[in-house]
Order: C-alpha cells, then structure tokens, then sequence
C-alpha cells in the first residue's frame, strides 16, 4: 500500500483535527490569493483553526479549480470531470465503502442532489483507496444519482492541493466559476449543506 493510501485508509475527521488546505494556481490545481481575485495567481491558503469543520469563503477569497478529473467508477473507459460543469455550482465529495460516515452520509447528500439540480447544481463523487468493483455496488446499493472518479491512489485530489488526505468523507462546494466557497469535513447533513448550496447557486457570477 502507498504512503498516500496509508494516508486514507480508515481515518475520520475529530474534533481536535486542524486542517489547512493550500489550493495552488495553474490547470492542474486552484488558484487565486487570499483577499485578491483569483485571475492574478499564486496560492490561496485556508485554515481550520480549533478543529473547525465548516468552512465559509465569500467571493473575493475564493481559489479557482483547474481540472479534477477521472475514470468513472461505473464505466472504466468514461472520464469525468468538473470541467464538463461550466457554469455550474459544483458539489464534490469524497467517499469510500470502508467508510461508515459515507454511508450514514449518503442519503443526505442524494436529497440536496435532487433538491438542487434545477437551481444549476451538480454533484461529483471521488471514490478513494477502493476496490472499483466494490465501489460500484456501494452506488448502486445506495442508488447514488450523479457520476464519482474512481481514484483509489488520490490521483484526482492532486487537483485539490492540499486538501486533507486523510479526512473522508470531504465535501467542497465550488461557485459557478469554480471556485472553492465551501468546504465540510466530515460527515454533512442535508440540513447543513443544502442552505449553503442555495446560497452559493443564487450568487451572480463574478
């Protein structure tokens, strides 16, 4: 198993976690500085301090994401990627079958998935350190609607630099540009992600 799996595998988000995720300019990563727009480059940091597990960005400190892409769990010759959402509010959440948050997660995040799709919302899934066959009947057991990235070695999240490896689930909600607004680590509920993800479907672009 690689250093990065080990980095996955059964760890969950505490109270005590403190995480700081640093989002890195170009095509590959998110770009954009802390109180500049994102268009002038360089790195945009966040920090969760005091075991913080929601974390809120209004427009002017939001880091663009370049390209997260991936083989579709279910159609292993299908890429999916964020890109293919232009113009749309994105949610992306990170999740695995040996992961007991994602399951109890799962319902809630199909609801918000539902709920919001006619407000120009899309959900992507990023299936880590996982077996694809296993991965698939989690989707189908569950009935989970919207496409996720087969990324059993983290490969998709390079996108995402810095973003905390060993918290699953994760869910980052990206503005219609892009950019990172939101973040939740550890297990969401529809109560707590559904009013963001309005707000953030009813801004106006940038």
């Amino acid at each position: 198993m690689s250093s990065l799996s080990r980095r996955f595998r059964g760890r969950s988000v505490t109270a005590g976690v403190r995480v700081v995720v640093v989002v890195l300019a170009g095509a590959l990563s998110l770009s954009g500085c802390s109180g500049a727009s994102a268009d002038r480059g360089g790195t945009f940091t966040f920090v969760s301090p005091g075991g913080k597990s929601k974390l809120f960005y209004e427009p002017a400190e939001r880091g663009t994401i370049g390209r997260t892409s991936g083989s579709r769990v279910t159609a292993a010759k299908e890429t999916v990627a964020v890109r293919r959402y232009r113009g749309r509010v994105v949610v992306l959440n990170t999740w695995a079958t040996w992961c007991g948050p994602c399951r109890s997660e799962a319902d809630d995040l199909k609801e918000v998935a539902r709920k919001t799709r006619d407000d120009g919302v899309r959900f992507l899934g990023i299936n880590v350190n996982d077996d694809r066959d296993a991965a698939t009947d989690f989707l189908r057991n569950f009935h989970v609607p919207y496409p996720s990235v087969y990324d059993p070695a983290g490969r998709a999240l390079l996108a995402l630099d810095g973003v905390p490896l060993s918290t699953t689930p994760l869910t980052i909600v990206l503005d219609r540009e892009h950019r990172v607004a939101a973040v939740f680590l550890g297990t969401v509920l529809s109560e707590q992600l559904l009013p963001t993800v309005r707000r953030i479907a009813a801004e106006h672009t940038q």
